[in-house]
């Protein structure tokens, strides 16, 4: 128990210096007055490809930033806890992924926003429960899903003002992603072998009882 409340406590570093970051650099746009939407992704243009880096830290007002700063936080403290093995790996691919796609694919606006990290982090979770398949992975998959049900309308351009590329290509870009590391499974993932099972397996490899000449 105390393992895992250790465990739990490191899981949220990573993911509270995340959301600082994006209200520090918020903060820091309203007190200034100023606007860092030219930190977005431009998608086509050499000047919008340092938005794979930044757009995701920038925010257009504080509705923006709250709506994407549980589902993150949530997000990333579930993979950091649950997937440590690939947590950081997993969170970099995403996070640069969907920012490349995004510069080839979308329109040529300027997108920014975290949401687009939070589709492909929600999409990972629960396509990695998919191509898992163990209880922990298949549990995962169903929380994500009743929390976030509401989510998948997200990729449909049913929205002015809202970059809808950017949650479709982290969508998809989530699914690659679980499905590449699908292998790299957690200790607590393993299939256990009981001591029954083994002694069943030792028997199969005689053809006859192994006391059959003793009797």
């Amino acid at each position: 128990m105390k393992q895992v409340s250790k465990q739990f406590l490191q899981s949220l570093k990573f993911p509270i210096i995340i959301i600082l970051v994006l209200w520090g650099i918020h903060i820091f746009q309203f007190i200034s007055g100023g606007s860092l939407g030219y930190l977005g992704i431009y998608p086509k243009h050499l000047s919008g490809l340092k938005g794979i880096i930044t757009s995701p830290l920038i925010h257009g007002d504080f509705n923006h930033l709250i709506s994407n700063t549980f589902p993150l936080f949530m997000l990333t403290v579930t993979i950091n806890f649950f997937y440590r093995k690939i947590a950081l790996l997993s969170f970099t691919l995403i996070y640069l992924l969907t920012g490349i796609v995004v510069w080839i694919f979308a329109r040529p606006v300027y997108h920014i926003g975290a949401s687009g990290v939070v589709y492909g982090l929600l999409s990972f979770v629960f396509w990695t429960g998919i191509f898992r398949g163990n209880i922990k992975s298949i549990v995962l998959s169903l929380v994500v899903t009743v929390l976030y049900s509401g989510y998948i309308w997200g990729i449909l351009p049913v929205k002015e003002g809202v970059s809808w590329e950017s949650h479709l290509f982290g969508a998809l870009v989530g699914i690659v992603i679980a499905f590449a590391l699908r292998k790299n499974i957690e200790i607590d993932e393993e299939k256990k072998v009981y001591s029954f099972e083994m002694e069943d397996e030792e028997e199969a490899q005689y053809f006859l009882d192994r006391d059959t000449f003793n009797r």
